[in-house]
């Protein structure tokens, strides 16, 4: 059965984490914008070359793009279904997302805001690295990088912190996220889509409650 849902949270929310648990469990396929501009890019397909053209002006790509992109991915097919992340970010986005689902005679399943505490946000941010080569996450807080300094889950002993994951520069996500993604909850939730878990808990936590939504 293909269950389509889109993943909502403000930065460093956990989004990333239970997006990989669904396409590990479920089959599901991840739908990132950025993943998706960069394989587009070196594509060489049409649509890629208008891409390429667009961010070597240094300009913004536009929703039709990433419209057309995700329309592709949808023409593909996934058994699993499909996680949007980090798109729709506008309600002009979402709308254009629906008519692409429904035009394609698919569905929205689900929207589960990941629901955070700002302060606690802050701090678990902050404290966040990444193994630079799986990409699983560490917290200096919550879980720690291993004592012998290998990654517990692929034995990588490389360690990265983003840059932009500093206090400041967090607050001024958070900032963009609420100015322009947070109406998204209204929508969703007046459309009756919406179901919200909270995004700081334990990690099997929050992946037992967004399979609880998903049924």
């Amino acid at each position: 059965m293909t269950t389509n849902i889109i993943l909502l949270g403000p930065p460093g929310a956990g989004k990333g984490t239970q997006a990989r648990k669904l396409v590990e469990e479920r089959g599901m396929v991840q739908l990132s914008t950025g993943d998706m501009l960069r394989e587009a890019q070196a594509s060489g397909s049409e649509m890629g070359k208008k891409v390429a053209a667009v961010m070597a002006a240094g300009q913004l790509v536009t929703d039709e793009i990433v419209i057309g992109l995700i329309r592709e991915k949808l023409e593909q097919g996934s058994e699993g279904g499909f996680i949007f992340d980090g798109f729709p970010r506008t309600l002009a986005q979402a709308d254009a997302l629906g008519d692409l689902l429904t035009a394609m005679g698919a569905k929205l399943d689900a929207v589960i805001e990941m629901r955070v505490d700002d302060e606690a946000l802050v701090q678990r941010i902050t404290a966040r690295s990444t193994c630079g080569d799986c990409g699983e996450v560490y917290n200096d807080i919550t879980k720690p990088i291993p004592a012998d300094g290998k990654c517990s889950n692929c034995g990588g002993t490389e360690f990265k912190r983003r840059a932009d994951d500093n206090e400041d520069s967090l607050r001024q996500r958070l900032m963009e996220y609420y100015k322009k993604t947070s109406p998204l909850i209204g929508y969703y939730y007046a459309k009756g889509d919406l179901s919200s878990v909270n995004g700081l808990g334990e990690i099997d936590a929050v992946q037992a409650e967004i399979a609880k939504i998903l049924g």
